[in-house]
């Protein structure tokens, strides 16, 4: 039986800082889009006849980053599952897999992804009530169908070669926008620049992961973008992905927030991986790299969100 800190292994806590990162982006281009913290110390924080209060927009955060958590731990226990009982995982390099080890019944790991499934959306109907934004009800649905069948079900897209896709839709585009229309009912450029950014690095968490695992997975007929794209040309696109979203940082500024500058800091924890990715390193020795990269997308998210807001 799996120790409760295998269970926590089994989580994969290196990509839960995919979960925050959007949130602290949408949250802040939501700030910033009614005026940033400005307003709130002059206390002018209406827009378009609706009270956006730092109190409700803090709430409705709080609320969006337990949705994105819950939604991230079930997908990563339904990756475990289904991996786990395709056979995918009897030989992995990285954290313990509990169902291709036998640490715990598949059963039970699947009734942990979908008890995390049904915590966000518990919460994500909360959300929905104080927002009204009720059309988010079926693109919650479309996010938790997206965490299974990733490795689920019959066909998972996961093992055609689109997950970094998904990923780049779900953890960028839909929990960065959904978070900012959640607060404040509408988008901006700002934001958009921030969800395509966040889910670019999101991407490269996955990219450089698939990149590890290209050995096992062709033996078990996983098909990922980086079998695809062989080991050269996926360290090119890891690195693209990486890169990507300082230049997206311009489409900001231009949109007003000069202070979003403050994310090129983020280059620094970046430095690291990029070099490891580019030199060649294979195996176990990629496994540094996607916590680094979390961490990296992480730093972006909370500098852009901070510079958006101010």
């Amino acid at each position: 039986m799996a120790t409760a800190a295998q269970w926590i292994s089994g989580a994969r806590l290196r990509t839960l800082p995919l979960a925050v990162a959007p949130v602290l982006i949408g949250t802040g281009a939501a700030i910033g889009s009614v005026g940033g913290f400005t307003s709130f110390i002059i206390g002018d924080y209406t827009r378009n006849g609706h009270d956006h209060s730092l109190p409700q927009i803090f709430l409705r955060a709080v609320l969006a980053f337990m949705v994105s958590l819950c939604l991230q731990i079930g997908s990563n226990y339904a990756n475990d599952y289904s991996d786990g009982v395709r056979g995918t995982d009897d030989v992995r390099v990285g954290p313990v897999r509990l169902t291709a080890t036998g640490l715990a019944e598949p059963s039970t790991v699947k009734r942990a992804a979908f008890l995390f499934f049904g915590l966000a959306g518990i919460v994500g109907i909360v959300l929905v009530l104080i927002s009204q934004a009720w059309w988010f009800l079926i693109v919650g649905a479309a996010a938790v169908a997206a965490a299974w069948f990733y490795t689920g079900g019959k066909k998972p897209y996961g093992y055609m070669g689109l997950g970094e896709v998904f990923v780049f839709v779900f953890f960028g585009l839909v929990a960065t926008l959904g978070t900012m229309w959640m607060q404040v009912g509408g988008l901006s450029l700002a934001g958009w620049a921030g969800a395509v950014a966040i889910g670019s690095l999101a991407s490269a968490v996955l990219m450089v992961n698939n990149l590890r695992d290209i050995p096992t997975d062709i033996a078990a007929d996983k098909i990922t973008l980086a079998v695809r794209l062989g080991d050269n040309r996926s360290r090119i696109a890891y690195a693209s992905l990486v890169l990507m979203p300082f230049a997206l940082l311009a489409l900001a500024i231009l949109d007003g927030h000069p202070a979003v500058a403050l994310a090129i800091l983020a280059l620094v924890p970046a430095l690291n991986p990029l070099k490891t990715v580019l030199r060649g390193t294979t195996g176990p020795g990629l496994i540094p790299p996607i916590k680094s990269t979390g961490l990296t997308a992480l730093a972006f998210a909370a500098l852009m969100g901070l510079g958006l807001s101010l």
